[in-house]
């Protein structure tokens, strides 16, 4: 089956740290742009890092910058999305994609949860 797989998440306390990994499935992630997205209780979804095919350029929302590393092993099929200095703001359901614009995200995965609380 032909999938993305977001695993990582859990229950953190401000200042911590996680790391996410998204696994392709299925298909093979080099040819692809990949976009780590969240989406807080009540909230809309938004982008939050995108890396590129070739793994040179990278993107962040700026309420992550200087904090979250987004990084990718394609021999793995996997993009990481590094977390550090989390803070009660970073709690949402996290998610990834095979673009970095949010409307071009086809089908979307189950996410994983990230809870940042003491």
């Amino acid at each position: 089956q032909v999938q993305l797989v977001e695993s990582g998440g859990g229950l953190v306390q401000p200042g911590g740290s996680l790391r996410l990994s998204c696994q392709a499935h299925g298909f093979t992630l080099k040819f692809d742009n990949v976009g780590w997205f969240r989406q807080a209780p009540g909230k809309e979804r938004e982008g939050v890092s995108c890396i590129s095919r070739d793994g040179g350029t990278t993107h962040y929302a700026d309420s992550v910058k200087g904090r979250f590393t987004i990084s990718r092993d394609d021999a793995k099929r996997t993009v990481y999305l590094q977390m550090n200095s989390l803070q009660p703001e970073d709690t949402a359901v996290y998610y990834c994609g095979t673009n970095c614009e949010i409307s071009r995200i086809l089908a979307w995965g189950q996410g994983t949860p990230v809870t940042v609380s003491s």
